[in-house]
């Protein structure tokens, strides 16, 4: 009962900031208390003020957009197929819930600093996703990090106008316009150009986006992962930015070149990836899980199989 009036009051509270703004003057506690039919001291009672409630209700829509997007975007194996699914994940995030998207992409910008850190942090996840296109440019082509921020700044902008726009078309009208801004810097203009033309995917079940991801952890034919291979991805798991040497002692494999073949295969697939961050020239790699791998990590089992020592399906 208390969660289900908790998210009352954060629907609420994303109608009004979506009809009115979102300025402390426009929007009170008051006013979504009111429209909620709870009073004000309970209001109080589940958040400490106006600012708390806003941040919870961007959450919210953070939280059901992103459940999507992130189930969409792994489940494809090649990264233009992952953009598109996830952005046409987000466009019809925006036109089932606008009052949640307009808090997203409009007015996030003006509800104080708790959102727009939060606002920040998301807008940075967006731009990594983005960024691992450059696998797929021309070597010495490849776009610095900062080109895909520009772009998720770039795509919002578009995003904010037509949500801004009286009487605008569907927001899945931008489709292709929107894959072709987001492809140019890393598949080139040709690329770029069959984009703007192309349909969006059609629309999916959470229960059919589940199963496109299942597969996309699936090798070619149903192939399974070793007991080896679960010991690595486990290594790499427990102890983020451990070398290839540190990982081999870690997973029991004597054969350094095996160790940097599975690693590779991994990275190809995925599943893992090199931190850059703070890494100077000639100094070891140091390995990561990504989300594809972290999902991974939870849903075959690969704990329980490097415990028993079964190998898990993948």
């Amino acid at each position: 009962m208390q969660d289900e009036q908790r998210t009352r009051i954060l629907e609420v509270m994303a109608e009004v900031v979506a009809e009115r703004g979102a300025g402390p003057d426009v929007v009170t506690p008051a006013d979504v208390a009111a429209r909620a039919g709870v009073s004000l001291t309970r209001f109080h009672e589940l958040f400490a003020d106006r600012e708390a409630c806003l941040l919870a209700a961007f959450d919210l829509g953070v939280r059901r957009v992103g459940e999507q997007m992130t189930v969409a975007y792994q489940g494809e194996r090649r990264w233009l197929d992952a953009v598109k699914a996830a952005l046409a994940q987000l466009l019809w995030f925006l036109e089932a819930e606008p009052a949640l998207g307009r808090v997203l992409v409009v007015h996030s910008t003006g509800a104080g600093a708790r959102v727009l850190r939060r606002r920040m942090e998301i807008l940075g996840a967006l731009a990594e996703a983005i960024d691992r296109g450059s696998a797929e440019a021309v070597e010495g082509d490849r776009p610095p990090l900062v080109v895909a921020e520009g772009i998720v700044g770039a795509v919002l902008a578009v995003l904010q106008n037509r949500l801004l726009a009286e009487g605008s078309s569907s927001l899945m009208d931008l489709f292709g316009a929107l894959v072709s801004i987001v492809v140019l810097p890393y598949s080139g203009a040709g690329v770029a150009r069959r984009e703007l033309t192309r349909p969006a995917p059609r629309q999916r079940t959470h229960e059919e986006l589940e199963s496109d991801l299942s597969r996309a952890l699936t090798g070619p034919n149903g192939t399974r992962l070793t007991y080896r291979t679960a010991r690595v991805l486990s290594a790499i798991d427990d102890y983020p930015g451990a070398s290839n040497r540190e990982i081999a002692e870690r997973a029991g494999i004597i054969d350094q070149g095996q160790v940097s073949k599975l690693l590779a295969r991994l990275e190809t697939r995925g599943l893992i990836e090199k931190s850059v961050e703070g890494r100077t020239r000639g100094a070891p790699n140091s390995w990561r899980m990504t989300e594809r791998g972290s999902t991974l990590m939870r849903t075959a089992g690969l704990r329980a199989a490097v415990r028993s020592r079964k190998p898990p399906s993948l």
